[in-house]
């Protein structure tokens, strides 16, 4: 049966709604808001059941035990390292397993910017589940929300809290955007970074991480946008830029370094990507305002 009397060291926090009300008409708080925030350890016979949905978005991050949520007619189950998203207004139900109780840290978020965030991380009624790498990050955001409110709701705290929602929301996305160790994709970025001296053959990154070239040049367009040879050359270039801003080597040295001949043709590829020669680059940074210069 449903939980009533709450969890054996949980925290909750329910913003009064007449605070909520004022701060969906202030800056920042208006454009993502954290309503209700909370932390059920063990949470033995939690459910909640909501047919018609609810006004705001709930994100639940599990890190222990497993849990389940239903969505239409489909039940999902949710483990550790787990985060399960509702959209507002989508009718849901979800609770703790009966054996293997979650503990959960969960919160409402409401705002113009959540649907946006919430479309980041592609979730969907049939895919409501994102897997988290880095759920000690997720963890330490909440417990940075849960201890700002247990404190006060003045309007600074509530934009701190937001601002904290926010970086939880995109933490979330790039969890679910960046590969596992053991994946392929993950494993080529790795030999990509290894490689920075010189060039790189596609077919020869796709061999030894077991997958067909077509198929590695598909990973790296969903994760990064643009191809395995594209990817490579940006890590060079930020390289390059690195060499430039922190040691006094030549062009030709760099060149060099990062794998290229040819300085000239290294300047080409820096301009390309940067706009500007490795020499103007170095120059731009080293530059420093007079008091006869004026703003800038």
């Amino acid at each position: 049966m449903p939980i009533e009397d709450g969890f054996r060291g949980q925290r909750l926090i329910v913003l009064p709604r007449p605070v909520v009300l004022e701060a969906l008409s202030r800056p920042v708080t208006r454009r993502i808001l954290v309503t209700d925030v909370g932390f059920y350890p063990e949470a033995l016979d939690h459910q909640m059941a909501r047919p018609r949905g609810i006004d705001q978005t709930v994100v639940i991050v599990c890190t222990a035990g497993t849990g389940w949520a239903r969505i239409g007619e489909t039940t999902h189950r949710i483990g550790a390292q787990q985060a399960l998203l509702l959209p507002r207004g989508v009718p849901h139900a979800y609770g703790a397993d009966a054996n293997h109780p979650w503990t959960i840290w969960w919160a409402h978020l409401t705002g113009s910017d959540v649907p946006e965030l919430i479309k980041g991380l592609d979730v969907s009624e049939t895919r409501p589940t994102v897997a988290m790498k880095s759920p000690e990050k997720a963890v330490a955001l909440f417990d940075e929300i849960v201890s700002g409110l247990e404190r006060d709701q003045t309007p600074a705290r509530l934009i701190a809290s937001a601002g904290a929602a926010f970086k939880l929301l995109t933490q979330l996305t790039v969890d679910r955007l960046l590969p596992s160790p053991e994946d392929p994709l993950h494993r080529a970025m790795s030999y990509l970074r290894e490689r920075l001296d010189g060039a790189v053959r596609v077919a020869d990154v796709a061999r030894l991480v077991g997958v067909s070239p077509p198929h590695l040049a598909a990973l790296f367009r969903k994760a990064t946008g643009g191809g395995v040879l594209a990817h490579h050359t940006a890590l060079r270039m930020a390289r390059a830029r690195q060499l430039l801003d922190a040691t006094d080597a030549t062009v030709a040295e760099i060149a060099r370094d990062v794998g290229y001949d040819d300085p000239f043709y290294f300047s080409r590829h820096f301009r390309r990507h940067h706009g500007v020669s490795p020499t103007g680059f170095r120059a731009r940074n080293l530059q420093f305002p007079t008091e006869s210069s004026g703003p800038s």
